[in-house]
């Protein structure tokens, strides 16, 4: 009976349980989906009001932007048959403070907005319903109309017995007169508050308000989707284009690349927004006012730019510039493995490459034509280095001016830069440059000053010397038509006597001995003021003196001792020094460096001096050419007029078997002029045709490379752009990096290394970023010629937001902005 009760007494506290449980359900199933909606609401609402912004914003709340420091959170919602999206919007103060919060509740459809306005009203009483169930203030909205006119609804709950309602349309198109003022849109918003017009007489109205006033320009370039390209661009069939886009002004046309190709306007447009502060009005005339005041009394001024695409980063399209083009000849470079010459590229199935022959693209002969009359056109006598960046010359190239410079810039443009249309174009240039050496004609764009610029490449040095041996050539034609030269000779005479010079000025004779004669410390001075004295009885017999030299007495004849005019030593490209450096490695210790490989050098200045000094001894020459080699005594010391002059050679000089006492005996006396040339240009120009000629195609492409950048760079490096620092330190920093790139091209390392190809494809990305730079400042610096600091400021600004793309860290810039 015990267990019995006990069962019975569970049993009884189960049913009250339950009965219990049951009194506080509630049954969904009898509410209509209008209700069951506004629970949805309401559940989402008390959840963000439990939440609150701060936990909103660490369960990822979306920021909408600057500077208002938007936030939003949303939530989908269905009701009968369509899906709703409702919005919780939030700002957060600079001070950290969570204001300014609303919802808005729209359709989940291709408007966005609900063109239906029982529905509209139904949905705004749902949320209405629903936050006043959880006590919510926030004011709620939602699209109508058009989506044109961004039109909202809205409605707010006072926590009293009165409700706030908000209408907002936007006036777009066909805008009333009335409405384009500001007494208009004053006499509209105080008509919102007011239940009939007769109100408006009876109520008293102060309006706050705040004004904007947005100015854009017009767009400075219609082509937006568009960058021209070179006028040697050709199209698929290989013709050119029919559209000569050079016909019409570019805004670049004053710019140092315009030469190449044309620039998308990097600016497209501007705003200028004035702002008011907060001002308060009282009636419709005060607005009147307002709207006639000067926009100079605008508190704020905001001048925004609008940029191009392609230098934001979003356009889809390829920019066409150096940058693209240089890309293009590093890909020729890694082809220009496969074979052994040029000629092997000119015809595609020759090589035998599928990847040549899909993209060998020539251009037809009129551009080729084209291409070679600029590159023969007359460039400078000299070259300047003025335009050029101080560090230009750390990069193993040519000057932007020379020959070869314009010839890798022209080929940059020439068809697509593939390596076939590169064949081409330096086959049929080398046929130019063996004209003008076969008609003896002066080579276009290179300086004859003598000397070989070795801080050049090999290419440019061979094209220098080729430009001096013509002109030696020309000046032996003029010789033979004047009768003028020793028919005994081997060559004609390259030199004139010194009675025809005799007012020249002679220290060109010591400069010479003190690069070639590397034994001397110093040269005898020289001087013409005594050209025609103290001539002995042999007088008829000297020739090819320069002059006196008051200083010093021959030993055997007490005369003075006369300075002979020399020949100019040889000039040598840098391939020839290498080659005499090494033949004295081949050699050894057996002959000194000046003994063996100056030799030619020594014997015409041995036969000068003995020419200008009949009486003249070895001791005397050694005493002339090399004054660390006689050792003079005490008495002659202090006397320097005294004869005979006291000393002796030093002890290599007196050595019997010295090899400049035989070099001496065999020396015959001939004056300079008559002497045979230290170098021969018919020789020396065939052999430099010979190495331009069958240059092999990878050395050919690596000098094209070098030169190719830093032309391009010397090019941009014209710009003006008003001096702005950051881009005169970024052009500053651009040298360096290019030097560093290329060094692996002229150690001939590009076999060994695939590795190069990929550090020079990273070069052509900082190269773009440069230039995309520099056009921005060139085009801020034409648009802003008499406000500089505002062209610095938007430069700058721009500058901070673009540094991260070039891989840089910005100091104190703003990566979000935009």
């Amino acid at each position: 009976m015990a267990s019995s009760s006990k069962k019975e007494h569970v049993m009884q506290d189960d049913s009250e349980e339950e009965e219990e449980e049951f009194e506080h359900f509630d049954d969904y199933t009898l509410a209509s989906s209008w209700e069951r909606f506004i629970s949805e609401i309401e559940a989402v609402c008390r959840q963000w009001l439990a939440s609150g912004p701060k936990n909103l914003l660490e369960k990822g709340a979306v920021l909408l932007g600057e500077p208002k420091n938007l936030y939003k959170v949303k939530s989908e919602l269905k009701y009968a048959m369509k899906n709703y999206c409702m919005e919780y919007y939030f700002e957060i103060s600079n001070a950290g403070i969570y204001d300014t919060s609303l919802q808005v509740i729209a359709p989940q459809s291709a408007s966005g907005v609900i063109l239906d306005s029982p529905e509209a009203s139904k949905l705004l009483s749902a949320v209405a319903i629903a936050f006043s169930n959880c006590s919510s203030l926030w004011p709620a909205f939602v699209p109508v109309h058009d989506p044109s006119r961004k039109a909202y609804i809205g409605i707010q709950n006072m926590g009293t017995v009165f409700t706030r309602r908000f209408e907002g349309d936007l006036i777009a198109t066909q805008v009333p007169v009335k409405l384009m003022h500001l007494e208009g849109l004053y006499e509209l918003f105080v008509s919102k508050f007011a239940f009939s017009s007769s109100d408006l007489s009876t109520h008293f109205f102060r309006v706050h308000f705040t004004m904007k006033l947005t100015y854009k320009t017009l767009p400075y370039d219609d082509d937006d989707n568009e960058v021209i390209k070179s006028e040697y661009e050709i199209n698929e069939s290989g013709q050119e284009n029919g559209v000569d886009s050079r016909n019409k002004l570019q805004w670049d046309d004053d710019c140092p690349w315009s030469e190449w190709y044309t620039a998308e306007d990097p600016l497209k447009a501007f705003e200028l927004i004035a702002t008011w502060e907060e001002k308060t009005v009282e009636s419709s005339m005060e607005m009147a006012e307002l709207e006639n005041a000067s926009i100079h009394e605008a508190h704020k001024w905001f001048i925004v730019p609008e940029f191009s695409s392609y230098l934001t980063g979003d356009y889809l399209g390829k920019m066409v510039g150096f940058a693209s083009q240089l890309g293009l000849l590093i890909d020729a470079l890694a082809m220009s493995l496969e074979v052994k010459f040029m000629e092997d590229f000119v015809s595609a199935e020759t090589s035998g490459s599928d990847k040549l022959k899909s993209s060998a693209v020539v251009p037809p002969p009129t551009v080729l034509d084209r291409v070679l009359k600029d590159l023969c056109q007359e460039g400078p006598g000299v070259i300047s280095h003025e335009s050029s960046h101080k560090s230009s010359r750390i990069i193993k190239g040519a000057p932007l001016e020379t020959l070869f410079a314009q010839f890798c810039l022209h080929s940059l443009w020439f068809g697509d830069c593939n390596i076939r249309a590169i064949a081409v174009l330096w086959i049929e240039f080398i046929r130019e440059v063996r004209w003008c050496w076969e008609e003896s004609q002066p080579l276009p764009r290179m300086p004859v000053n003598g000397t070989i610029d070795l801080s050049t490449c090999l290419v440019n040095q061979k094209l220098q010397m080729l430009a001096i041996c013509i002109e030696k050539r020309r000046q032996q034609l003029d010789d033979q038509q004047d009768g003028v030269g020793d028919s005994n000779s081997d060559s004609p005479s390259v030199e004139v006597e010194a009675s025809d010079v005799a007012s020249e000025d002679l220290s060109h004779t010591s400069r010479a001995k003190e690069g070639l004669i590397k034994e001397s410390d110093s040269t005898a001075s020289t001087s013409t003021s005594n050209a025609n004295l103290e001539f002995s009885n042999n007088d008829n017999k000297r020739r090819g003196s320069a002059g006196v030299v008051e200083t010093m007495m021959l030993l055997n004849s007490p005369n003075y001792m006369h300075a002979p005019f020399t020949q100019d030593p040889p000039i040598m490209t840098e391939d020839m020094h290498e080659e005499r450096l090494h033949a004295v490695e081949v050699l050894g210790d057996s002959f000194s460096f000046s003994g063996q490989l100056e030799k030619d050098i020594l014997s015409s200045d041995m036969s000068a001096f003995k020419a200008a000094n009949p009486e003249a001894t070895f001791e005397d020459f050694i005493r002339w050419h090399s004054p660390k080699d006689w050792e003079d005594d005490s008495s002659s010391a202090s006397s320097k007029k005294k004869w005979p002059p006291g000393g002796k050679l030093s002890e290599r000089m007196s050595d019997p078997g010295n090899s400049w006492r035989k070099i001496w005996n065999d020396a015959p006396p001939l004056p300079a002029s008559e002497q045979k040339p230290l170098m021969d240009p018919n020789r020396e120009g065939e052999k430099i045709l010979h190495y331009l000629e069958t240059v092999r195609p990878h050395q050919l492409l690596e000098q094209m490379v070098c030169t190719a950048f830093q032309a391009a760079a010397d090019t941009l490096n014209q710009t003006s752009f008003g001096g702005l620092k950051n881009m005169t330190t970024k052009i500053d920093q651009l040298y360096p990096t290019m030097a560093s790139a290329l060094r692996p091209l002229q150690a001939n390392k590009l076999h060994g290394d695939p590795e190069i190809i990929e550090d020079l494809k990273r070069l052509c990305v900082v190269f773009e970023h440069v230039e995309k730079l520099l056009t921005l400042a060139a085009s801020l610096h034409r648009k802003f010629l008499h406000a500089p600091r505002l062209s610095q400021t938007i430069f700058n600004n721009f500058y901070n937001f673009y540094l991260p793309k070039m891989g840089k860290a910005s100091v104190g810039g703003d990566t979000n902005k935009v």
